[in-house]
């Protein structure tokens, strides 16, 4: 099941779930888009995607609560399907859907979880300024550091999880709702004895709509780090 969180992307909406379809067995693989109620109407549009094509899923939650929230009730709904394989892509198509294949070929060769990296020979990004690739590219190196892993695009948002991954980690006690989610997600499947494996992806910064990076879901991820690392050393995660 492709996880599919929405707020505000009416445009990109439509576009990335028929590009999806071009790249699953929509016989049986499924798309879970998880709307935030957003106000420019992606819900709706959702709905109607979902009345016309079979293999596309609706979560309506409440508001806007965060990337992170977003996507555990996400991964909740496709455990409860009996998904074998879970994963997350962004709406503004800075993710590829036609690595998608890729994503879970890995997994099904052994990987516990892939990620697609920006940071492994291979991988990289388009149309970024210095800054925000030193930004991103810095936060993984300080999150890579402080937690001892060797994961280097630990920020990163385009994963493929096998079920177990997910049913092994306590979604409950997952606390980050912004990108330093995806640094959470990965520290404690590392910690539950679980694989990641890198492989390389473009990144292509969006095109349409506005960005959701903001400078609270910085800091966030900044605190959120050491945090996670000193709760592990005690055994608390």
């Amino acid at each position: 099941m492709v996880c599919l969180p929405t707020y505000n992307e009416r445009e990109n909406l439509e576009p990335m779930v028929r590009a999806l379809g071009e790249y699953l067995d929509t016989g049986r693989d499924r798309v879970l888009v998880i709307d935030d109620n957003s106000p420019d109407g992606t819900g709706a549009l959702a709905d109607a995607l979902a009345a016309e094509l079979p293999w596309v899923e609706v979560l309506h939650r409440p508001g806007k609560d965060g990337l992170g929230p977003a996507y555990i009730a996400g991964f909740r709904h496709a455990l409860a399907a009996g998904a074998s394989l879970v994963l997350e892509i962004d709406c503004d198509f800075s993710h590829d859907p036609a690595d998608v294949p890729r994503l879970v070929a890995t997994c099904e060769a052994g990987a516990d979880v892939t990620l697609g990296s920006r940071w492994v020979e291979g991988g990289g990004t388009v149309n970024w300024g210095a800054v925000r690739t030193l930004v991103s590219r810095g936060g993984s190196l300080y999150a890579r550091i402080i937690l001892g892993v060797s994961v280097r695009d630990l920020t990163g948002g385009f994963r493929c999880f096998k079920r177990d991954v997910l049913a092994g980690i306590d979604l409950d006690a997952v606390e980050a709702k912004g990108y330093g989610f995806q640094i959470e997600m990965a520290y404690r499947a590392l910690l539950q004895g679980f694989t990641i494996t890198e492989i390389p992806i473009t990144f292509v910064d969006r095109r349409v709509g506005e960005s959701k990076m903001g400078g609270s879901i910085v800091v966030e991820a900044i605190l959120r780090v050491p945090a996670l690392r000193y709760r592990a050393l005690r055994g608390r995660l």
